[in-house]
């Protein structure tokens, strides 16, 4: 069907930006964390609020996959805008720093906000741009990423606002901003009409019997493919190794510095600029730049390398955090693959299983990143009361090395001829 005049799709990538900048919160949890500690919460207990927006996040984006269809995208990114502000400010105004309201308000009912609207923009730019499926998709997430810098950033040194308000006042400024900035991306998420191309494209034809991203796996198909759970377990393999990085990695760089002999103020400043900038730039921009490679090398072979680096770079990080040249060189790679599992995988998915029910079928994969963001931060929380920091990094480098075996493994599915549910 030829190009019709429709929506300006450029509008549909500023749509996504401003609401995953947003959505991006839950990476800048750190800024909180040595706040909390001070008023006296374990270092276990700071990645259990982590931990509970990352589950959360992952279990409500199934829901929202299904919801999408009966409801349409632009309702569900509004509906997930003014969860995410509600969570945020409400725990500024009634949570203090108690460690149940918190965990109530920014883990679970935070952590539910971004799991309803973080599969529209995946969903909404695959569906308008067909032809740069990985590229759109990085372009989606980036902001995701590049959110914790500046939330992080406005929270410590350029906005001041924790040393200003303080913590409740912080989380209620947040929260607001959230719910007016997510709803506003809102207004351009919609699907393109029914058989819509851009000019000049064509789709590809499948092979034979397989899926080449043309032929559409339901969810229910999906789930009883061995591809599904290879690249799950992939996936959640990536995403332990870089949540539990962003769980420490204010944490572990303090104390490493430390005993390399930096003074307390000089090494916070320092592990804030890697989790800040460093890293969280990095993970904006490999979302981006991983995508791009993808359209070019191949999904399969792009997530190889990457988890394969990734392996050796979280290996070696608890001897490059103690220095600080290093330390940033550790955070930036750490960042940089990271990032690219939001681009790969969303495409990974579509690829085998069809851009179709994509918005569904993602949600599905996408429980990988809660079942990382539990096991990651509460290994490294736990380790770090241990006095044992590196054997987490250590752990977390052997599954990634595991993802880059696993995913080389997956084949292309066989499309049953019967439909599912």
């Amino acid at each position: 069907m030829p190009e019709q005049k429709v929506m300006n799709r450029s509008l549909v990538v500023v749509g996504a930006i401003m609401i995953q900048l947003c959505l991006g919160a839950i990476y800048a949890w750190s800024a909180f964390t040595k706040d909390l500690v001070d008023a006296g919460w374990t270092k276990t207990q700071t990645q259990a609020v982590f931990s509970a927006g990352l589950a959360t996040f992952a279990v409500v984006m199934v829901i929202a996959g299904r919801m999408m269809p009966k409801v349409g995208p632009r309702k569900l990114a509004i509906a997930g805008g003014l969860v995410l502000g509600a969570g945020y400010a409400l725990a500024g105004l009634v949570g203090g720093t108690s460690f149940g309201m918190i965990l109530l308000l920014v883990g679970f009912v935070g952590g539910a906000g971004i799991g309803l609207a973080y599969v529209v923009p995946i969903a909404v730019g695959m569906r308008w741009y067909p032809d740069k499926k990985g590229l759109i998709t990085g372009l989606a997430v980036a902001g995701f990423g590049f959110g914790a810098t500046i939330w992080v950033k406005l929270a410590g040194n350029w906005g001041n606002l924790l040393a200003t308000y303080g913590l409740s006042k912080t989380f209620t400024i947040y929260g607001i901003v959230f719910a007016v900035t997510v709803c506003i991306g809102g207004i351009w998420m919609m699907f393109p009409p029914e058989g819509w191309l851009p000019a000049g494209y064509t789709p590809p034809k499948p092979a034979a019997g397989k899926s080449t991203g043309a032929v559409d796996f339901k969810s229910g198909e999906m789930l009883v493919t061995p591809q599904y759970y290879m690249i799950l377990l992939c996936f959640a393999f990536g995403a332990s190794a870089g949540l539990m990085s962003i769980g420490l990695m204010k944490l572990f760089p303090m104390e490493a510095l430390q005993a390399a002999g930096m003074s307390k103020e000089a090494a916070a400043a320092v592990a804030g600029t890697a989790m800040g900038v460093f890293y969280a730039l990095a993970n904006g921009i490999g979302r981006i730049a991983w995508g791009s490679v993808s359209d070019k090398l191949g999904r399969k072979k792009s997530i190889m390398i990457m988890m394969a680096t990734q392996g050796v770079v979280v290996f070696l990080f608890p001897w490059m955090a103690g220095t600080t040249g290093l330390l940033y060189l550790g955070a930036t790679l750490i960042g940089f693959n990271f990032g690219g599992n939001f681009a790969l995988f969303p495409t990974m998915t579509a690829d085998t299983f069809g851009t179709k029910f994509v918005g569904q079928n993602y949600g599905w994969v996408f429980l990988a990143y809660g079942i990382g963001g539990i096991f990651g931060p509460m290994l490294g929380g736990k380790l770090g009361d241990m006095k044992n920091f590196p054997l987490a990094f250590r752990i977390c480098a052997g599954l990634c090395i595991l993802a880059a075996i696993i995913i080389a493994l997956v084949k292309p599915p066989q499309k049953a001829a019967s439909t599912a549910a």
